[in-house]
């Protein structure tokens, strides 16, 4: 049977019943907050309505449950992080109208080889490598268009069947490639910056530990999803040669190539020197997108047809609800009762492992912003964790930046999933594996050479 049929009923049915299960220590309002979880993750997961529709229900059933009014619910359509994801949008589409991203894409091929497991490596490391530097969903968005060349010039035919296996493991690869990277630096993701918040720990120190478990996980994505998803096609027709063809008829870079480039190289300083000039990166975002409007590449038509606002959409509601649970008190109601299953006098290596686990499964369902801001304060304040500060809270910022499975989870699956290449079965099959090299290869960091470099 479809359980897409039966997802609106299965929903409502779950919700109901969380709601009525006698749960000790949790407010009224936290457990009709989880009960408003349960209802979003079962209408996300069956898309018995599109994803941003749903996102849309949650604002009006908040103030209805009586969990948030509906000023507080629709707050979250302004978190920076929506305008960080509109700004890489429209920066992704401007290098496109370009025509900047096929002389990179021919570039890349030509230099690294045009077989189709070099292709995919092309796509999963330069999303990675990128994603070190800035944020993970502008380095996804931008790579994107580069994807979509790069499967053209493969041959592949209508993609968003989901028929290409070709297909599927280039963009998911590419959106977990964009996560694993932000594990580098502590510039690279929210998580990280917040556990820097509560330890000292120099830049460099951080990437002596960071940036190994990057390309342990870079590697993994490109081996394990070639393996996966084994592609239909064996290179591009042609080979060397007729990239070579492609390039010579490229020809110079012309003026609106030239301008994109001077673009997102000086949109790119910004986020580098933003510790510098004061700029967020959400700000930034917002000024390379305008820049393009400002020379001409880009008119408002382009962004209004190939920009996703579904996914917008979509992901202000997630941020929402993940919102409302934190203030219902529902949100550290779970973490808390979740380390009760720890008992008196745990191993450290046990608590981080726990934490770490927590950590990944609530972010398939919360921003891991949120996840990593109740988590980092709650673990640093352990008993065990005094002295060691690093030691726990580093793998637990780590953790909530591993690659998601869930369109809920993070923009760069929303996106992924957004494109039809591959469905939300074959995410989790993807990705679930990926979590768990990185959950191993970040403990072991963390408990061997890492832990000297983390401070107290």
């Amino acid at each position: 049977m479809e359980i897409k049929k039966y997802g609106i009923a299965l929903a409502i049915g779950f919700t109901i019943l969380t709601i009525l299960l006698p749960l000790n220590g949790l407010t009224i309002e936290g457990q009709m907050a989880l009960g408003l979880l349960v209802f979003a993750v079962i209408m996300w997961g069956t898309e018995a309505l599109p994803l941003p529709v749903t996102s849309l229900i949650l604002l009006f059933v908040q103030p209805i449950m009586g969990i948030a009014t509906f000023h507080h619910a629709v707050t979250e359509f302004a978190n920076p992080i929506i305008f960080l994801l509109i700004g890489g949008f429209i920066i992704a589409e401007g290098i496109r109208k370009s025509g900047l991203v096929q002389r990179l894409t021919y570039f890349m091929l030509d230099r690294i080889g045009t077989s189709a497991n070099m292709c995919l490596f092309v796509c999963v490391f330069a999303t990675g490598l990128l994603s070190v530097w800035i944020e993970n969903v502008v380095a996804f968005a931008l790579v994107i268009p580069i994807i979509k060349e790069v499967i053209d010039l493969l041959g592949v035919k209508n993609p968003s069947e989901g028929k290409s296996n070709f297909a599927k493991s280039a963009i998911i690869g590419a959106c977990f490639a964009s996560l694993a990277g932000g594990l580098a630096t502590q510039i690279s993701t929210a998580p990280n910056l917040i556990a820097s918040a509560y330890v000292d720990i120099s830049f460099v120190n951080w990437m002596i530990f960071g940036f190994p478990i990057t390309i342990v996980l870079l590697f993994t994505i490109w081996k394990y999803l070639g393996f996966l998803f084994p592609p239909e096609v064996k290179e591009v027709p042609g080979g060397n040669k007729i990239i070579k063809e492609k390039l010579d008829r490229v020809g110079k870079f012309r003026k609106d190539e030239e301008i994109a480039l001077i673009i997102l190289l000086f949109t790119i300083f910004l986020w580098l020197t933003g510790e510098f000039t004061g700029l967020t990166s959400y700000a930034v975002a917002l000024i390379g997108a305008s820049l393009f409007f400002v020379f001409k590449i880009l008119k408002w038509n382009d962004a209004q047809k190939n920009v996703d606002w579904g996914i917008v959409i979509f992901f202000g509601g997630a941020l929402s609800m993940g919102s409302t649970l934190v203030s219902s008190g529902g949100g550290y109601w779970l973490i808390t009762n979740i380390l009760h299953f720890l008992g008196p006098n745990p191993d450290p290596v046990l608590i981080v492992l726990l934490l770490m686990i927590v950590g990944v499964i609530l972010t398939q369902f919360m921003s891991n912003i949120v996840i990593a801001a109740i988590l980092i304060p709650l673990v640093v304040s352990l008993p065990q964790a005094q002295g060691e500060l690093g030691v726990f809270a580093v793998p637990i910022a780590l953790a909530c930046s591993l690659p998601c499975v869930l369109p809920m989870s993070d923009p760069t699956v929303a996106i992924s999933y957004s494109t039809k290449y591959i469905n939300g079965i074959e995410i989790i099959k993807a990705g679930v594996p990926v979590i768990i090299v990185g959950i191993i290869t970040t403990t072991i960091v963390v408990f061997t050479f890492g832990r000297p470099l983390m401070g107290g």
